[in-house]
């Protein structure tokens, strides 16, 4: 596969450590040779048309960062990059395309990094805010179909979904048999009937964007709380089918197996806040009637034999202060849910 001339240029400028307004303005002449100018679509809104802010996530990505923003301007009025402490070119390069460039001074995670996009978006007036990653796997030329729905009234969240009729995704196998393990767990426990719950590439409006802030995610669990949320407001949530592309692209950031575990534990914790008295307090009465049966039996044998066995004595105190712990814990979640949700009503 042929690499694209815009990472060449950036890596052999990078190589030879030339300047980096150099390496951008050969960068531009490289993406107009091919029809893709970097004008910002600002000149074209008028007043009457909304307001689209394109938000992306950054995190060393010098490589692709260039022409993902040349090809969302198209489509968008404004670009917004957050640096998520890069160590490399990415905030510069993006800069120096007229993306606006907000920095994390460390990486604090996709999670922190979308969330200090959507508050900047809202703050600029956002009507329609779309989401996609920096590494080039969405084709920002998909941005239209993706805000279609919406404009039309149709939704407030659009997905762009790889698991529905005509999308286009050659996703590793380990990474499709996680990703649909996930996806089902959340539409069980969750109650999102979304089919590819995981996709960044996403649009809002901005009463969805100011529900999907509420997440406290702080990694890649955040599209799935997100959705959640937003399901939870009572918003209109629509799929599109896109097309991502994988190969040719470095792989993520984290292990699968880090990555999964990092999303399970995140669902745990949604449910059990979620369904406490199910998640916490069926175990734990459970749990807490194994101690007190074990605590009968010791009493049984003691008056019978004058036998007291320290194995059993050891059960009935763990299992009853466990059982009770975790009924104390899910009457404690249940109140605060409860009290959580009378406030915001």
């Amino acid at each position: 596969m042929s690499r694209d001339p815009l990472v060449s240029v950036i890596i052999t400028t990078r190589n030879e450590r030339e300047n980096i307004a150099e390496c951008v303005e050969r960068a531009r002449k490289t993406l107009e040779e091919k029809g893709l100018n970097g004008e910002v679509a600002a000149d074209r809104r008028d007043a009457e048309k909304p307001l689209i802010v394109a938000c992306i996530p950054a995190y060393n990505e010098e490589r692709t960062i260039a022409a993902v923003i040349i090809k969302t301007q198209k489509h968008v009025d404004r670009v917004i990059v957050c640096d998520d402490g890069s160590t490399d070119l990415t905030g510069e390069i993006a800069r120096r395309m007229g993306a606006e460039v907000l920095v994390h001074e460390r990486n604090r995670g996709k999670g922190e990094a979308i969330k200090t996009l959507l508050h900047r978006a809202i703050e600029l007036g956002a009507d329609l805010i779309v989401t996609l990653d920096a590494d080039g796997q969405h084709d920002p030329d998909e941005i239209p179909k993706l805000v279609a729905p919406i404009l039309r009234g149709e939704a407030d969240v659009v997905v762009g979904s790889r698991f529905i009729t005509s999308a286009s995704a050659e996703m590793p196998r380990y990474r499709l048999l996680g990703t649909r393990i996930i996806n089902w767990l959340v539409k069980r426990h969750a109650r999102v009937e979304v089919k590819d719950i995981q996709s960044g590439f996403r649009a809002f409006t901005r009463k969805a964007a100011e529900a999907a802030l509420k997440a406290e995610a702080k990694g890649y669990s955040i599209e799935q709380e997100q959705l959640t949320l937003i399901a939870r407001a009572g918003l209109r949530i629509v799929e599109v089918p896109i097309n991502v592309r994988y190969k040719g692209l470095k792989s993520s950031k984290k292990t699968p197996l880090l990555h999964g575990t990092e999303l399970l534990a995140h669902l745990i914790r949604m449910i059990v806040e979620q369904r406490p008295l199910l998640m916490l307090g069926v175990p734990g009465t459970l749990i807490l009637l194994a101690g007190i049966t074990s605590t009968a039996l010791l009493i049984y044998h003691f008056n019978t034999s004058r036998y007291f066995s320290i194995p059993l004595a050891i059960i009935s105190v763990g299992a009853f202060t466990s059982g009770l712990l975790l009924v104390t814990t899910a009457l404690t979640l249940y109140a605060l849910t409860r009290l959580t949700e009378r406030m915001k009503g």
